[in-house]
Formats: C-alpha cells, sequence, structure tokens
C-alpha cells in the first residue's frame, strides 16, 4: 500500500507498514521529531497533522493519507526565527531533545489562539515531557512567542500551515558585546538556537554509508544461569551480517566504571546478574532483520530465584552475586560521641526513612555509531555521554587496543543526570564495527533504556537525631543501607556522598553514620543528580523538622540555631569555608516560610562542588587561537547544564572578545584534553578555572605584542586583535587537591566547595503546591539565566522525588512504561522563585570563595533537586500532623494512601 500525503507543503509518498515517525526520520532524513518514549508519551515526535499535534512514534502513516504533515523542518524560516528567539530569550532551552517537539506544541496552539493564557499555555504542553527545565522557561517563550506572533499579525504577516506571507519578520538579535557576555550576565546559551530549529545532530539522527543496525539479546531473567547458547539460526538469516557472543571479544570480558565488574556479555556457564545481561549482539542491513535475528537465537537458561533486596542479600547462606560476597563497601562517618549524646538530649527523633529506585528518563536513549578502524587503525566513535574519555577506555578495553587506537567523539547529549557515566552502547556498537568491517549504529528503545542503565540508589535510613531543650546541641547515629543493584557502577561514591552529607549544613559535633552497599539482582544503581544526597537529606531534614515540633520552635528557627557559620565545623568534619552561605539562604527564605503558616516546609542543604575525597581532579583546556576566532577545546561534556555557554563567557571576560568569536568544540579525544566527568556538579567551578588560566596566558602573549584583550570594529586584524596569535595554543590545567577518606586530619577538605540551599514548599488550600521558593548560594553565579534554569529543572525533578515518581519492579524486573514513571509534567509543576545568595566577607570576593578558583563559582546542578523532598514532606506535616517517611509520600492530592 502507497500512501500519498501532504508533507512540509509538498506532495509525499510512503508504503504502508510503519510509523510516520520512522518514515519521516529514516526515509525523509527529517530527524527534528525525536524518537525518545515510542509510546505516544513524551511529545518529542509531535508533528501536526492538519494542524493538530500528534505523536508520530504511535501513528500509523497509513492515518496521514490524504492529510497534511508539519515538521519542524517545514516551518517556513521566518516564522521559525519567531520560536527561535522566544525559546532562546526565555532560556527555554537546555539538553535540547525535547524542544523541536516542545516548538511543535507552541505552534499548534498559537495557529488556534494566538493570545493564551500562562494556564493555557501550560495545558497545551501537557503531552511533552522535558526532564531538564522544569517548564518554567518553556511557559515564558511559549507567551514570548505569542507576543511576538502578534507584532507580526498586525504588521502583515499570515501564518497559514507553516508557510508565512506578508513582510519578513525581525532579524535574529545583533551580537552580544564583550561587555554584556561576562561574568554574572544573562548571555543566551550558544547552542540554544539550533537546537530550537531541530537542526542539532544527535547520535541517532547521523547515518553513515554501509551503516549497519544493531541489537542486544538480554537476558529475560534478573537471574539465570546460561546453559547454552546457539546463534545458527540467527547467523542464517538473509541481511544478518554479524552475530557476536563472549567468545568474539578481542579483549576484557568486564568493564566498569570504577570496578571491571559488569560483563560485556555473559558466558554460557555463568550467571545473569539482572535484567539487562547481554547475551549476544546481531548487526545487520536493517533494524528488523537484527530484531528478527534476536528472535531467531536460541538460549537456554536455568532460572533461579533472585535477590530482591538487601535483607535478602544479607541473610545467611543468600547466594553471592560477586566472588567475595554481596557487599559492595562499607563506609563509615565518626565523629564524637553520637551514643552519648543521645542518652542526654532532650529531644530525639527516631524514624526509619526510605527511598525507592528513580529512572533517570533522559530524553535521549543511549546510541552510539561506531567505525570500524581506518587506514591507522584508530575506531571511531560517536556517542553521547558523560566523558568521551570513559568511553574511549570502555572502548578500548573491550577490544584489547591502546587508548590511542579509539577516538571517542561527543554528539549532542540529550540528558544524562548521572545515568551517562557508564558503558551502555558504546563498547557493544564498536565490537560490532570492529567484527563486521563497517559502522554500525546501535540505539536503545526506551523499554531497553529502561531495563539497562542504571538507577537512583534505593535506601534505607535508621535515624536518630537529638537536641537540648531549646533545639541546640545537634546529635545523629544513621545506619544507610543503599540497593546498588547487579554491578558496583559508582554506588562507592555515591554511598560516600550519602554518609558525609547526611548531617547537612549544620554543626552536628556528635555523629555517628555507618553505611552500606549492597549487591542485589535488580537494576545496577549510580549516579543520579544529588549523588545520594537526596535520600539521606530526606531523612535528616524531615527529622529536623519533627525536631522542631517537638521543641516547640519553628523548623526555620531550628536550622537557624544550627547552621554551620564561616570557620565553624561542618557535619562531616570539614572547616566550613569564608564563603558559607547557609544563613543568608535561610534569611533569604522567611519571610516565604512565615507568610504562610500551617502550610509551609522547609529544608537546607549543602552539596559538594567536585569529586574530592583525595581522588585525581582536574580540569584541562586549550585555548586555540585562528585568524578570525579562538577554539576552547575540552573534553568536558556539555549535558545540558550550559558548560559551553559558561566557557564562552569565562574566554569572553579575560580575552575581551564577543561570544560571536568563541567556539566551543565538542568533546573529542583526539582534539580536546581530557577535563573528567561531567559529575560532582565539578565543571564550571574546575574546567572554568583551567579555561580561565589558559585564557590569561593568551591574554597575556597577546599584550607581549603590544595589543590589547578587547574588541575594536574594523579591519580583520583590529576587529578581533588574537589574530595576532594565529595559530598558537595556550594549554592550563587546574587540580582540586583534597584528603584522603577516611583521613587522620581533626579537619580533612572533603572537597574544595561547598554549595548551600534553603527551599521552602507552600501548599494552596487545595493541598495541592502552591509554590517553591529556593534560595540557592553557589558562589559566584556566572550565568544567572541558565542559573535559573538549572534550579528550576532540579526543583522539579525534587518534587517527582517527593511526590510521584517511582521504578515498579516485580521479582527484580521493571514493570513500569516510560509513561508510567509518575514525571511531572507542565500543568503539575507549581510557580518556582529562584534567590541568588551569596556570602559577604572576607575570602568571597571575585578571585576569593573555598576554591579560590573560578572567581569563586561553585556547582548547582545537583543541590538544586536535594532538599525539595524533605521542605514538600513538611509541608504537608504543618497541614495534616502527618510525618510521613517514605517517599513518594503517601496520602497527598499526587498519590493518594492505598
Amino acid at each position: 500500500m502507497i500512501v500519498a500525503f501532504t508533507l512540509n507543503g509538498s506532495p509525499a509518498e510512503a508504503p504502508g507498514g510503519t510509523s510516520l515517525l520512522e518514515w519521516l526520520r529514516g526515509t525523509a532524513g527529517l530527524t527534528g521529531a525525536k524518537n525518545a518514549c515510542g509510546e505516544g508519551i513524551c511529545g518529542a515526535c509531535t508533528v501536526l497533522v492538519d494542524g493538530a499535534p500528534f505523536a508520530s512514534c504511535i501513528m500509523p502513516i497509513e492515518k496521514v493519507a490524504g492529510k497534511s504533515v508539519l515538521t519542524i523542518e517545514g516551518i517556513e524560516r521566518g516564522e521559525m526565527s519567531l520560536y527561535e528567539r522566544a525559546y532562546v530569550e526565555a532560556g527555554a532551552v537546555q539538553c535540547g531533545y525535547c524542544t523541536p517537539g516542545m516548538v511543535m506544541s507552541t505552534k499548534a496552539l498559537l495557529d488556534k489562539n494566538p493570545e493564551p493564557s500562562e494556564k493555557e499555555a501550560r495545558a497545551a504542553l501537557r503531552r511533552n515531557i522535558c526532564r531538564c527545565t522544569g517548564y518554567a522557561k518553556i511557559v515564558d517563550a511559549v507567551m514570548r512567542a505569542a507576543e511576538a506572533r502578534r507584532r507580526e499579525v498586525a504588521q502583515g504577516a499570515d501564518f497559514v500551515g507553516g508557510q508565512t506571507a506578508g513582510p519578513a519578520l525581525t532579524s535574529a538579535p545583533a551580537a552580544t558585546s564583550a561587555a554584556d557576555a561576562g561574568l554574572g550576565s544573562r548571555l543566551k546559551r550558544v547552542d540554544a538556537a539550533i537546537k530550537a530549529r531541530g537542526e542539532a545532530k544527535y547520535v541517532d539522527d547521523l547515518v553513515a554509508p554501509a551503516m549497519l543496525h544493531a541489537a542486544v539479546l538480554r537476558s529475560p531473567y534478573a537471574r539465570a544461569r546460561l546453559l547454552s547458547l546457539d546463534i545458527a539460526a540467527a547467523k542464517a538469516l538473509e541481511g544478518v551480517v554479524l552475530v557476536a557472543t563472549w567468545e568474539d571479544i578481542p579483549g576484557d570480558r568486564f568493564v566498569g566504571h570504577l570496578v571491571a565488574d559488569w560483563p560485556t556479555f555473559v558466558a554460557v556457564g555463568e550467571t545473569t546478574r539482572y535484567i539487562g545481561d547481554a547475551i549476544a549482539l546481531v548487526a545487520a542491513e536493517n533494524l528488523d532483520i537484527a530484531r528478527a535475528a534476536l528472535a531467531a537465537i536460541k538460549v537456554d537458561y536455568e532460572v533461579l530465584g533472585p535477590i530482591r533486596n538487601p535483607d535478602e542479600a544479607l541473610a545467611e547462606g543468600a547466594p553471592e552475586i560477586h566472588p567475595g560476597g554481596n557487599i559492595l563497601t562499607e563506609i563509615n562517618l565518626i565523629r564524637g560521641d553520637a551514643v552519648a549524646a543521645l542518652s542526654r538530649a532532650t529531644h530525639v527523633v527516631r524514624h526509619r526513612y526510605g527511598t525507592g529506585f528513580i529512572d533517570h528518563a533522559f530524553m535521549e536513549t543511549e546510541s552510539a555509531l561506531a567505525y570500524p578502524p581506518d587506514t591507522a587503525g584508530v575506531v571511531l566513535v560517536r556517542t553521547a555521554e558523560q566523558n568521551v574519555y570513559d568511553g574511549q577506555r570502555y572502548v578500548a578495553r573491550t577490544l584489547g587496543l591502546p587508548d590511542e587506537k579509539v577516538r571517542v567523539v561527543s554528539t549532542y547529549v540529550g540528558g544524562a543526570f548521572g545515568g551517562k557515566e557508564d558503558q551502555s552502547v558504546q563498547h557493544h556498537a564498536a565490537l560490532a564495527a570492529w567484527l563486521a568491517g563497517r559502522p554500525v549504529k546501535l540505539t536503545l528503545e526506551r523499554a531497553e533504556s529502561t531495563r539497562v542503565h542504571v538507577k537512583r540508589h534505593p535506601m534505607e535510613v535508621e535515624l536518630e537525631v537529638g537536641c537540648d531543650a531549646e533545639g541546640r546541641g545537634l546529635c545523629a547515629k544513621a545506619g544507610v543501607v543503599a540497593d546498588t543493584g547487579a554491578y558496583a557502577s559508582l554506588g562507592g561514591p555515591v554511598l560516600h556522598r550519602a554518609v558525609t552529607h547526611l548531617g547537612g549544613p549544620y554543626v552536628v559535633p556528635d555523629i555517628r553514620v555507618e553505611g552500606k552497599a549492597v549487591y542485589t539482582n535488580n537494576p545496577p544503581a549510580g549516579a543520579f543528580r544529588g549523588f545520594g544526597v537526596p535520600q539521606t537529606n530526606f531523612a535528616f531534614e524531615s527529622a529536623l523538622n519533627e525536631l522542631a515540633a517537638m521543641v516547640g520552635i519553628s523548623g526555620w528557627e531550628i536550622r537557624m540555631r544550627n547552621a554551620a557559620r564561616p570557620g565553624d565545623v561542618l557535619s562531616n568534619g570539614q572547616l566550613a569555608g569564608p564563603d558559607t552561605a547557609v544563613v543568608e539562604c535561610l534569611e533569604a527564605v522567611k519571610e516565604a516560610y512565615d507568610s504562610a503558616p500551617g502550610r509551609a516546609g522547609i529544608a537546607c542543604a549543602f552539596k559538594n562542588t567536585g569529586i574530592g575525597m583525595g581522588h585525581p581532579d582536574t580540569g584541562r583546556c586549550i585555548v586555540a587561537v585562528f585568524v578570525d576566532r579562538v577554539e576552547l577545546r575540552t573534553g568536558a561534556a556539555c549535558v545540558g547544564q550550559g558548560l559551553a555557554t559558561i566557557l564562552t563567557q569565562i574566554a569572553s571576560s579575560v580575552l575581551g572578545l564577543q561570544p560571536e568569536y568563541i567556539v566551543v568544540p565538542a568533546p573529542d579525544t583526539f582534539l580536546t584534553p581530557d577535563a573528567g566527568t561531567s559529575t560532582a556538579s565539578r565543571q564550571t567551578l574546575i574546567t572554568g578555572e583551567a579555561c580561565r588560566r589558559a585564557c590569561e596566558k593568551a591574554a597575556a602573549a597577546l599584550r607581549e605584542t603590544g595589543r590589547q584583550p578587547g574588541t575594536p570594529s574594523s579591519a580583520v586584524d583590529a576587529a578581533f586583535p588574537l589574530s595576532a596569535l594565529a595559530g598558537r595554543e595556550f594549554y592550563a590545567e587546574f587540580e582540586a587537591v583534597t584528603d584522603t577518606f577516611p583521613s587522620d586530619k581533626a579537619n580533612p577538605v572533603r572537597h574544595v566547595a561547598y554549595s548551600y540551599a534553603c527551599h521552602v514548599a507552600v501548599l494552596g488550600a487545595d493541598g495541592r503546591l502552591e509554590r517553591i521558593v529556593a534560595a540557592h548560594d553557589s558562589g559566584l553565579v556566572v550565568n544567572p539565566l541558565a542559573f535559573e534554569g538549572q534550579v528550576e529543572g532540579g526543583v522539579t525533578m525534587g518534587l517527582g522525588f517527593a511526590l510521584t515518581e517511582t521504578f515498579p519492579m516485580k521479582d527484580c524486573v521493571p514493570t513500569a512504561k516510560f509513561g508510567q514513571l509518575g514525571l511531572l509534567r507542565a500543568t503539575e509543576v507549581p510557580p518556582i522563585e529562584t534567590i541568588i545568595v551569596r556570602h559577604a566577607g572576607p575570602g568571597t570576593a571575585m578571585d576569593g570563595g573555598t576554591s579560590a578558583s573560578a572567581y569563586g563559582a561553585k556547582g548547582i546542578g545537583e543541590i538544586s533537586s536535594i532538599p525539595t523532598a524533605a521542605a514538600v514532606a513538611a509541608a504537608y506535616a504543618a497541614r495534616d500532623g502527618l510525618w510521613r517517611t517514605r517517599l513518594p509520600l503517601e496520602g497527598t492530592p499526587y498519590r493518594k494512601s492505598p
């Protein structure tokens, strides 16, 4: 059957039997619509059919027969510039993967309702999910676009079916001056426009000549012994080029971020450890053939009972998931005598707090495009991850190659939140290309991605917190048990943060926290925004609110009485630096908290910037000068947080250049130096400081030529004075030095810097959230627009953690689809007010702060999501007197009690 329809104003024909999205992306080459969920739930694939928005991933192409289909590529350039500017100026773009779908929903709304209210704008976006932004700036973009369209219509423009008649729309804003692009300016994201237009290329948007498509056979059982494996029928299928198993791996079979315990393939005779374990790999001429080949592989298993939780894993006689037992690691923090202090305390709160698995739900699933060795024997892999050098290591070990024979280049990254630190597809794609001798793309479908990638650690926290009659003299004792799932991933460092941050940004001289990460047959748990701190913060901050009620003071007052000031000893033993601003955060939210008695909750948090614990932590940057631009080369990944924009602002400030002269190339192991993983809220401080140092070297070299950094406005040499340095490169690095854990020092430097926060949640009369007020100290805020976006997105993720998000499993097998994970939508997120605070005092000048680097800038990406859950729990306790101890919270309008 041939389907005839109109595509972007022109006649089109397509064979039946496929989805509209598959045809658009695979045959028409229109990749603006993204394949994110495959369930018609997330809106990333939105197109307009006869003017109405539809999810093209679930629309059979037969349904568009005789109709008009408009994709983002078909919006006339003049009209597109209107949406582009609205989204860019509002700061509505972060990772950008959902943005084209958002733009299409925006156009559909404005075509029908040119003057929408904010409520109507949110309703129009209800079918579109964004995991990055928190929606506030997207709604702002819709309202800006509506206003701009009305102005253009008044001037004679006529928007019909994506085509614009009448006068040309206003051109894009003029280039930003260096003065307007420096530190503290609201510079628009350097990659926002290309993302808004749907032109940014993510891995699955790429194609290569003679490219094969790969698929992976995975165990259907969480724990089963692999008895036999027969791949003959699969290899015999027409179009199948390769079927590979454990026997075909030329290098190490086990890889891992920190511990090499994760098999590329399970071998016959071995036991699987979770539902995502790989058994075999197929590469074929197309994806349908690859899937058919997987179905043709014959596998015989001996199904074994899974170990479902840490209690079962630690039970006497439990099977060992890994050699050496079921405990990955144990970490203890002991200061003073918590037992004695608790025995003397006037008031003590004792509870067991619990949180469950949570999925990152990044919009872009894992994808890699790998090429066979070139004439120099180099394997190229294009991927989207949090550090291309990690990917290089995974691939090199799998193929048995030296690192220099593997080149990994990043595309745009469609969200990560910690979930793209581990190996997932890059080593499988590279192995297939190596064995087949042809390019191979491997992209996980959403259901497979959900089963395979790491999750947020569930944690059980047995907690006792005490104080004296006045609510002072805090003391605490806790046992933390984390379900780290089947493999180590980053379970050890996550447990460390959970333990060392449990006592919060307070003076707690007597504290004992014993932490344990336990293997189970659940999906691996690893890095996730907040890195273990959201779980223990929920416990401690909730206990602190209950303790305040016992004392007879407010949650705000008990925090103010115990907040660490500069020079105090933090709960983890480190001295609070001169930039410590817990008090300022509390003062910033006091009015919001006091103005809503009986319906407001409060919580604070602190979170490390940098890896810490004595581990190597180095940022690196090269400033490469050309006749008309400078390139800031660094392997630091931008995963939606806006790092390229931050580096651009630092360079603009030092070199006196307009942003248009500054380019930040994609991370590339052959071009950009290793700046470590985009994790631990580290890149702004650590790689930002490396960038500043490299730029200072370039500026000094320029001054030696008799020129000064700046941007005159005539001839090439005058307009770009750095052309005098064309051909030169300036390299710098910055190492964040910390003490090891444990340490014999009385007050070890566990991390080079901490950010601080205080959130207030206010309920409305209907019991739903009325607003969130979030006060944050992250030192110097390089870009307030980006900062607000990070806070709004982090708070929204924290709200999901508190109220709606779950990851249900049965016998270690995930049972929920993407649409059942409880992700919040635009209609469900309350207004979020961001307050930027900073301690004013010695050591916090432009070149001060704890780190004395990157102008005193500190991280915001993680801490923005941490205190929200406890603040929300406290708001409900203020309303109904119930101290809830498990997430997501029961008995709220968002999640009723069973």
